[in-house]
């Protein structure tokens, strides 16, 4: 029996779109809703447009998957409960989800719904594909940052089926890891609105450089391999882009997976997708060249080199057509714009057209070759009734009731979190009630579990696990873990909920704020997972806390949050790594075990909330000092602060006050 072929997944943002994917030889299609979906500003589709796009798809043989892939806060649950009934009324294919809470929901009330782990879940190794399959995922979008091995590896244990994305933009940090746009504005990634922060312009001493601003991925020249792998879709990112991209790009695919041997004619197909500079990123071991200098996509087809009066005129090797689309790109502030050439000319490889406002226009900007359409995709459905579904008052109330956990009474809590093992000689073991223990693997390995701190105080240390664990590096995790629990640590600190695996059935396990908490749903999860502790989210919002019926979860309190984590090296010119953004705002970039992190240079504190908190019915928090300088008697500052309920300047409250988008 052969090899089975994948399925080519493309994606739609608007009904043209969809029809361009169908013709460009799509297996399946996935698209966002209005709500719910993680690109906010894409069109997007109507419920009333679904019985239409189901009834075309299912005529062509074509699979409708529906992204809810954002993080759902508290008061959204009871719209979000309607939503599902209907998709699991009109039968789509599969919805792609990132919240944990959508996920209990999913399984407990509407279990005709298939669920795919989207990447923003932060699936990276074979225990995150096997614990998604034991909750019911049947399949899982895998990480974008991993290598051929690594795939491989992964593959070679398939518990459900894998996905990965093939063709697209890249983020700079790890999807569902990024809050970068958040921390600037209250534009939260994971709730669909970034503002990407990663393809600005920075300030790295006196230089302006673009520092996080990735190609795009393209893994053409590994479609072979990954399919040899039995990987079972192949995804191309895309919601925001036209019909002709999307058209032009599965019809590449589609020639290279059906006939290999023309994957030379497809390559030549993809130069005129109109994105950017393309990267095989880590499967294709270039990342060394996978940043780019400008953020633009589309081709650079010359620079003009005149305006007179309303004509425009430009150098060009390439084959430009009336109807072509274009953009202008002012080489000395970066702003651009788009046009449609409506009348052009060419002599000797001089184009010309005409553009009412030269003003805007001068010799040296860029010209950028951005589209062409080769088809038209019809953009009107038919009217194909919509059933009418909702999730009755009564049951949403039943539904909610469920979701209380119940909350622990007690006095006040305190975890503090270190970085480095020097923190130990500054904080009394008296004043807290957990001690989070986040350091590097070299510094775990080389750390003294004998210690008389340790020892004494055995119910108190919780070592962390990290975001990332590359599949090589599983056994030397759980290497860790056994040493730690055989010198009596038995509670530990996971940052994936598949972590679990790694961990003895000794083990008391919590969860850090990177298992994401925005609801009382998922809160009721990770109860019958049987997680000891949860943190809430760093960009949550005080009304979005006060909400939820669940407060047993520690508030962080304190905390330089890690606005990038990426696998991504970046290179600054200043040894103190320090850069600035375009509002003047200072960062840092780390580096910790082979990942970049930046941070901001303040940190978010809330100590003045504190009593507000107790109020609500909060009694644990958390004082992070993973990144903090160690300076004299830092700790002991940062206490009396906290217990004075007094905030620290310079700080921010990052989202806390003025709400999450």
């Amino acid at each position: 029996m052969g090899q089975k072929k994948p399925e080519l997944l493309l994606p739609a943002g608007h009904v043209d779109s969809f029809r361009a994917a169908i013709r460009g030889g799509a297996n399946a299609i996935y698209m966002g809703l209005k709500q719910f979906n993680a690109r906010a500003r894409a069109n997007n589709f109507s419920e009333n447009q679904l019985p239409a796009i189901l009834q075309e798809a299912r005529k062509d043989q074509v699979k409708i998957y529906i992204t809810l892939n954002t993080v759902i806060k508290n008061r959204e649950i009871e719209k979000l409960l309607d939503v599902l009934a209907y998709l699991e009324k009109v039968g789509v294919d599969a919805i792609i989800v990132q919240d944990w809470g959508v996920c209990w929901l999913v399984r407990h009330y509407f279990p005709k719904l298939a669920i795919h782990a989207s990447t923003q879940m932060g699936n990276h190794n074979s225990f995150g594909v096997q614990h998604a399959s034991a909750m019911g995922i049947s399949r899982v979008v895998l990480a974008r940052e991993l290598t051929l091995n690594e795939l491989e590896a992964i593959a070679a244990r398939p518990a459900c089926e894998l996905e990965v994305f093939i063709h697209g933009a890249l983020c700079y940090s790890f999807s569902g890891q990024c809050f970068f746009s958040s921390y600037i504005g209250g534009r939260g990634a994971n709730r669909g609105l970034c503002s990407q922060p990663c393809r600005m312009v920075y300030r790295d001493g006196s230089q302006q450089k673009y520092l996080f601003n990735l190609k795009d991925n393209q893994q053409l020249a590994n479609l072979q391999k990954m399919t040899g792998m039995g990987i079972h879709s192949f995804k191309v990112e895309g919601r925001m882009k036209s019909a002709d991209y999307v058209f032009q790009v599965a019809g590449a695919y589609r020639l290279a997976l059906d006939q290999p041997e023309q994957t030379a004619v497809a390559e030549d197909m993809l130069r005129l997708d109109f994105g950017r500079a393309k990267t095989g990123y880590f499967a294709g071991k270039d990342i060394k060249n996978a940043l780019a200098d400008n953020a633009n996509n589309g081709i650079l087809v010359g620079q003009i080199i005149r305006v007179d009066k309303d004509e425009v005129s430009f150098l060009s090797s390439s084959d430009l057509r009336n109807g072509d689309r274009i953009r202008i790109r002012d080489v000395r502030s970066d702003e651009t714009f788009s046009l449609k050439l409506d009348e052009i000319w060419e002599e000797h490889g001089r184009y010309s057209f005409i553009f009412q406002g030269k003003e805007k226009l001068k010799a040296g900007d860029e010209v950028y070759w951005i589209g062409r359409r080769e088809q038209s995709f019809p953009s009107r459905l038919p009217n194909v009734p919509a059933p009418k579904v909702f999730v009755p008052v009564h049951e949403k109330k039943a539904i909610l009731q469920k979701l209380h956990t119940g909350n622990r009474p007690g006095r006040p809590r305190l975890f503090v979190r270190i970085g480095h093992p020097d923190w130990l000689n500054q904080i009394r073991m008296d004043d807290v009630d957990g001690l989070i223990l986040s350091f590097t693997k070299r510094q775990f390995d080389a750390f003294n579990f004998d210690l008389p701190v340790i020892q004494q105080n055995l119910a108190k240390i919780h070592p962390e696990l990290p975001k990332f664990i590359a599949e090589t590096q599983l056994p030397a995790w759980q290497k860790l873990i056994l040493t730690a629990e055989e010198k009596g640590i038995h509670h530990f600190l996971i940052s994936h909920l598949s972590q679990k695996l790694l961990a003895g059935k000794s083990c008391q396990l919590s969860c850090n704020e990177q298992v994401y908490v925005y609801n009382d749903a998922a809160a009721k999860l990770l109860q019958q997972q049987k997680i000891r502790n949860f943190c809430y989210p760093v960009e949550n919002d005080l009304d979005n806390l006060k909400s939820m019926q669940n407060k047993q979860g520690i508030v962080i309190l304190h905390t330089l949050p890690e606005l990038f984590y990426s696998r991504m090296p970046v290179s600054l010119s200043n040894e103190d790594s320090l850069f600035k953004d375009a509002w003047n705002k200072t960062y840092r970039k780390l580096n910790r075990d082979g990942i970049t992190l930046v941070i901001p240079d303040r940190p978010v504190n809330l100590f003045q909330y504190k009593n507000q908190l107790l109020k609500e019915g909060f009694n644990s928090f958390m004082i992070d000092l993973k990144h903090e300088n160690r300076g004299k008697n830092s700790f002991k500052r940062l206490l009396a602060k906290f217990r004075s309920g007094e905030a620290i300047q310079p700080s921010t409250t990052f989202n806390f006050k003025q709400g999450l988008q």
